[in-house]
């Protein structure tokens, strides 16, 4: 037997609890891990509260993230005793995810953990903050560089925001950080912003273009503000876009694009191929201070992980929710 957050029911009729499974209830899959830390991302919060329909099946086991040690496997990349992490691939939405004591997986999903890191300070960076470091990677290879001029962070509080700040304020770029939590100022210059954006500066309906302020930028949030922020991209300035936490629509013109030549790159952490996520954790143990982990770091028990999923979606939670899942 061992301990998960269980989703039961159906799309619209759904419970959520904490309970014993039989190991045997675990579904298919090649490596079975003992995990140590899950986390609760923006999609395990929605999934728990049942405010979009991300568990396609039922019953199901939340928690797109995960770090554990294999304790057997029938792939020949992994044996037991290796020290695993996983992110994304329709974990928690379509095959049983990390908020539970034991996951059974396919080897294909998994990475080896990356030195430095310890289990804990993996899920401090989660599928959040790989998520910031695809996102960072993409305006490199575009072009943008620390001297291109200033790079904005919308919802620069949560996860991706908080991640992006540090690994880009560590490269030396000049970071503006935008929140609608001005008392968490501190907090983000902590991590490395140079200036704070209210968030309402980028809620209402702008012009098609803006005065070209930004170099490169990454939004989490999509919608109006995402219209807005491509509006104020310098020339041959690149969004990279990787969240829709305000919407899902873009009421934008195609005026940045094509009379500033502005760049929008999509970014999607679930089914990024595995070279890419090696490479993305390799410059996350080298672009990202450890030190700075914990102060991202909101650890919530694995008993009051339900509980923390509505907070979560509140925005009362800062950071990234860790929640230590080993009995």
């Amino acid at each position: 037997m061992f301990k998960a957050i269980l989703i039961e029911g159906s799309r619209g009729d759904q419970q959520v609890a904490l309970k014993s499974v039989e190991e045997t209830q675990l579904p298919e899959g090649d490596v079975t891990v003992e995990v140590a830390y899950s986390t609760l991302n923006y999609k395990d919060a929605l999934a728990i509260t049942g405010k979009a329909p991300i568990a396609k099946t039922y019953p199901m086991v939340p928690g797109i993230d995960l770090a554990g040690v294999v304790t057997e496997s029938d792939n020949p990349d992994f044996k037991p005793g290796d020290q695993v992490v996983l992110n994304g691939w329709g974990v928690g939405e379509k095959h049983w995810g990390g908020l539970a004591e034991k996951a059974r997986l396919s080897g294909d999903w998994l990475i080896p953990l990356q030195v430095p890191f310890t289990p804990r300070q993996a899920m401090a960076i989660g599928t959040a903050g790989y998520t910031a470091m695809l996102c960072v990677i993409a305006l490199e290879k575009q072009g943008v560089k620390p001297d291109s001029g200033d790079i904005l962070v919308t919802g620069a509080t949560g996860g991706v925001g908080s991640v992006a700040v540090a690994i880009l304020a560590k490269l030396g770029y000049s970071v503006t950080a935008v929140t609608g939590r001005p008392e968490e100022e501190g907090y983000l210059k902590s991590l490395g912003a140079k200036q704070i954006l209210d968030r309402a500066e980028l809620t209402a309906p702008g012009k098609p273009l803006a005065r070209e302020t930004w170099a490169g930028a990454i939004d989490v949030a999509g919608g109006q503000v995402l219209a807005n922020v491509c509006a104020a991209m310098k020339y041959r300035g690149v969004v990279a876009a990787c969240g829709l936490a305000a919407g899902m629509d873009f009421p934008a013109t195609v005026a940045p694009f094509i009379l500033r030549g502005v760049t929008l790159c999509g970014v999607d952490s679930v089914m990024a191929p595995k070279a890419d996520r090696l490479y993305a954790w390799k410059r996350l143990a080298e672009d990202l201070s450890p030190e700075l982990l914990d102060s991202m770091i909101t650890e919530v028990s694995f008993d009051d992980a339900i509980g923390a999923a509505g907070q979560l979606l509140e925005g009362r939670l800062r950071g990234r929710v860790v929640i230590p899942v080993a009995g």
